[in-house]
């Protein structure tokens, strides 16, 4: 089947931007990184497939290849193990034997996994501009100026930061840092209830969505319990009254592939779709996940599907490589999958890990050359650790 039929089958339609690729010249330190450097393979060559089997082949035990489930078919096929963002950094951990770790998903997930591994062990990613616009939404200096405030407030000493796994190291040390825990979308409950006994307030980074959602429907707050700090105004647009009487402090972040989700594309696909369940993940906005039928993680959406009945009619609201790749994947079992918006929406940093950039990675490798090395900085990397290790220590 043709990325084209796929697409027709999944009632998309594509736009102009819908692989519109960021960060160039970029901040090093930003999640969006720089230019891959190097001489890439053409996209167009015949033996892309080929020489990626070879050179994989050839680097034998010393590599292990990481796919996180929104990246492309082509890359996917050479994945040892394919997961979510943690999921995968856990899987790197232990392969203690295997020197490099090609990290096919975004920069912060390369750094959880460098954090994760051995000193020994090398983190590649295969195009540093592979990055996340959401991580991008809370940089080290906005959220220590954000500190500053809540400190002013009088508040800070009772708030417990929580932030989500798709953030920097930096963010992720600062939650260390301050008495925090990292969390993912699958057990955001259970971080949530930890820090509200560890503290009265909540400060949630960097996805709004995600700490409202749970905040509200699993943990039973309202939404005036919650307040949304932006990092572009000063005292992030609240006053000192509204900061100490919210329950959850959030950060003005989101997916940008999740957040174009809307009420109207569910109630749209309700018409086209007679019966259909519509299965959302946790990043898309308040009044899209209150009108979905079921919500979760990546995981839960897959194993959603797995366990359902042949016959039933399914609209997901995820990143599109995956919402294809199921629908291909269940279609003998009868079980209809469509795309919950009608335009495409691929993740387009993701994205931009393609064949040739894999194809370069591997080859540079097994001619022993080392590139596109992720590593976190040994202080950074110790505080969120720490994290890290409390979210791993999660009732």
């Amino acid at each position: 089947m043709t990325t084209a039929q796929a697409r027709q089958d999944l009632a998309v339609q594509p736009t102009p931007l819908a692989l519109l690729l960021l960060g160039r010249e970029a901040d090093t330190r930003s999640e969006r990184g720089v230019e891959c450097p190097g001489d890439l393979p053409s996209p167009s060559d015949p033996d892309l497939v080929a020489r990626a089997r070879a050179a994989k082949e050839k680097l034998g035990e010393k590599v292990f290849v990481l796919g996180h489930h929104y990246q492309r078919d082509e890359v996917i096929q050479f994945a040892d193990v394919t997961g979510d963002s943690f999921k995968l950094a856990r899987d790197a951990a232990a392969r203690p034997g295997a020197e490099y770790i090609v990290f096919c998903g975004v920069h912060f997930m390369a750094e959880s996994a460098d954090i994760l591994t051995g000193d020994e062990q090398k983190v590649v990613l295969p195009d540093l501009a592979a990055g996340c616009s959401m991580a991008d939404m809370a940089t080290a200096e906005q959220v220590a100026e954000c500190w500053d405030v809540l400190t002013d407030a009088g508040i800070a000493e009772r708030v417990v930061p929580v932030s989500y796994m798709n953030s920097s190291a930096d963010i992720k040390a600062f939650t260390g840092k301050h008495g925090g825990t990292i969390c993912t979308s699958s057990n955001a409950e259970r971080a949530l209830n930890w820090a509200f006994e560890q503290g009265e307030q909540v400060l949630f980074l960097p996805d709004q969505h995600l700490g409202r959602n749970t905040a509200v429907r699993d943990l039973g707050l309202s939404l005036e319990d919650c307040v949304l700090y932006n990092p572009h105004k000063p005292n992030g647009g609240l006053t000192a009254e509204e900061l100490r009487n919210a329950k959850m402090i959030l950060w003005r972040g989101h997916c940008s592939v999740h957040g174009r989700f809307s009420l109207d594309s569910v109630n749209d696909v309700r018409k086209r779709v007679p019966g259909v369940n519509v299965l959302v993940h946790p990043e898309c906005k308040h009044e899209v996940v209150s009108a979905a039928d079921y919500v979760g993680s990546t995981e839960y959406i897959i194993k959603m599907l797995e366990e359902a009945p042949s016959g039933s009619k399914w609209a997901i609201g995820t990143e599109l490589n995956l919402v294809q790749r199921l629908a291909n994947r269940f279609a003998a079992d009868d079980k209809e999958i469509v795309f919950l918006d009608k335009t495409v929406c691929f993740c387009s940093t993701m994205n931009r890990i393609d064949l040739p950039h894999l194809v370069w990675t591997l080859e540079s490798l097994a001619e022993g050359k080392e590139i596109n090395r992720i590593q976190v900085e040994k202080e950074t990397a110790d505080f969120a650790q720490l994290a890290l290790e409390r979210m791993l220590a999660l009732p």
